[in-house]
């Protein structure tokens, strides 16, 4: 039996819908279940011209035929239009993002693949809200570790959605060793990696010059390393940020670990904004999403390249189907 992964939509005036719609065409080796409002749906159909049979979700088994797609219908608080956002939705994109951790918890889907939300509407609404990574991770109670991945290039994050002034007091022994832990876990377990080979980066220009361009290499890294090797983790580092993604020095690693968000993961949109995949560690459901986020600009118009969503999903079914 193929796995069932249910879709979250997304922010409705991004271009969630438009991709959901577009991937509706294409033959997919799982049952997919996409969470949004029917009408939203019909109406973006419609203005793309495309032909998609909206199915109602009704529990059981949904194989998935293309220029179809099975719609779990969630309403909207009120009408959305492409490429302008209204807080008012706000709760449609939570709910769906609740309804699908619920149902991924209770083993009704065996992963979730999220379109991309807008966080600032989020937060303009009164609600905090800093990421899915960090929604997933409070209603699991995990740990996680976002790391995004494209062919054989895999790029994790020590720290997520922090502003940089904040990182370096983010960067302690236990975070290393926790993150550096669940990476290899997973890598293990969803990746079938014997033992993965993870390269860490440095927080500071040339991992610190040997303390003199800060010593938190000397002081948090380095330490965390000397530990986790000694669990006999095969682990580099840390290493120097600006010369660890240098082709021939990536050949000998299975992954990377980048200390804060902007520090890796320009890296791995450059080499396959098309084809990256965010994934979710150290949950105890299964996570992927895009690599990119709402594209107002683009909702409505039919430029949206949807081959990000394909990617997510086929790693979703992937990494379900080892986990089954």
């Amino acid at each position: 039996m193929p796995p069932r992964i249910v879709l979250t939509s997304g922010e409705p005036a991004g271009i969630g819908p438009d991709l959901a719609l577009t991937v509706a065409a294409r033959a997919i080796g799982c049952e997919l279940v996409c969470l949004a409002d029917r009408a939203l749906l019909a109406e973006r159909a419609s203005s793309l011209g495309l032909t998609v049979a909206l199915r109602s979700y009704e529990g059981v088994s949904c194989p998935h035929v293309p220029g179809s797609l099975t719609v779990e219908h969630h309403r909207l608080a009120c009408p959305a239009r492409a490429g302008q956002l209204d807080a008012r939705n706000t709760s449609y994109v939570l709910e769906q993002l609740e309804r699908a951790c619920a149902g991924a918890r209770a083993g009704e889907f065996a992963a979730i693949v999220t379109a991309p939300v807008h966080k600032g509407i989020i937060n303009d609404a009164g609600i905090p809200f800093t990421g899915h990574t960090e929604f997933f991770a409070e209603r699991t109670g995990a740990r996680p570790v976002m790391m995004l991945a494209t062919g054989s290039l895999r790029v994790a994050l020590a720290t997520t959605h922090l502003p940089l002034s904040q990182v370096s007091r983010a960067i302690t022994r236990e975070l290393v060793l926790d993150t550096v832990t669940i990476l290899e876990r997973d890598l293990r377990q969803g990746w079938g990696l014997r033992r993965p080979r993870i390269a860490v980066c440095g927080l500071n220009p040339h991992a610190g010059e040997g303390g003199h361009l800060g010593d938190e290499e000397i002081r948090v890294i380095e330490p965390a390393l000397a530990m986790l090797r000694s669990r006999g983790l095969d682990v580099a580092g840390p290493l120097p940020a600006d010369t660890v993604f240098v082709p021939r020095i990536l050949a000998d690693y299975d992954a990377v670990l980048a200390m804060y968000h902007d520090q890796g993961l320009p890296v791995i949109k450059h080499a396959g904004f098309d084809s990256a995949v965010n994934v979710t560690l150290g949950l105890p459901i299964v996570r992927t999403s895009v690599d990119h986020g709402t594209a107002l600009e683009l909702a409505g118009t039919g430029r949206a390249d949807c081959a990000s969503l394909v990617a997510a999903i086929e790693l979703a079914i992937e990494l379900a189907r080892r986990r089954a």
